[in-house]
């Protein structure tokens, strides 16, 4: 069987935790579409654009994963890009209940795609776009949490 499985986010920035589970991700589907959320409410420190691009950087190895960006509701988009898995990562227990009314929610608007959990390796449970933002933006190095080009692209963001 063929199947597609799309992992949606915000990816600002692209973290080693997020690149964990699409790695593990392309092992389980036959094409991952990593999905880059404009999602201008969180206001991203990148704009979507570069979000993507660095995302195609850090996954460019992996033959079986797009990345692309959209600006619409996840259960529409998953449906027209015919995704049969919806795939979301859970780094704590404190992830659970907004990720589990997500999946309700999608499931009521795209009842033909399921959503499945997938936890990142131990050593990047505790990484966080939000955590690595503001490392960056304080001077810290961020390097072991981060792709190169990531880090590069913070470092000239706080400039």
């Amino acid at each position: 069987m063929n199947i597609t499985s799309i992992y949606p986010g915000t990816f600002d920035p692209i973290t080693h935790g997020h690149s964990d589970l699409v790695q593990r991700a392309a092992r389980l589907f036959d094409k991952v579409i990593v999905a880059v959320a404009a999602n201008p409410v969180k206001k991203p420190a990148f704009a979507l654009e570069e979000r993507v691009r660095l995302a195609r950087l850090v996954l460019a190895d992996l033959k079986n994963v797009e990345v692309c960006g959209f600006d619409t509701l996840l259960a529409d988009y998953a449906k027209t890009r015919g995704a049969q898995v919806i795939l979301r990562g859970l780094r704590a227990v404190s992830d659970f209940e907004h990720e589990f009314q997500l999946a309700g929610m999608n499931r009521r608007l795209a009842p033909q795609v399921e959503t499945l959990f997938l936890t990142p390796a131990e050593q990047y449970a505790y990484i966080s776009s939000s955590l690595v933002r503001e490392i960056a933006a304080l001077g810290g190095d961020v390097s072991e949490f981060v792709h190169e080009s990531v880090r590069a692209a913070l470092a000239v963001k706080q400039r």
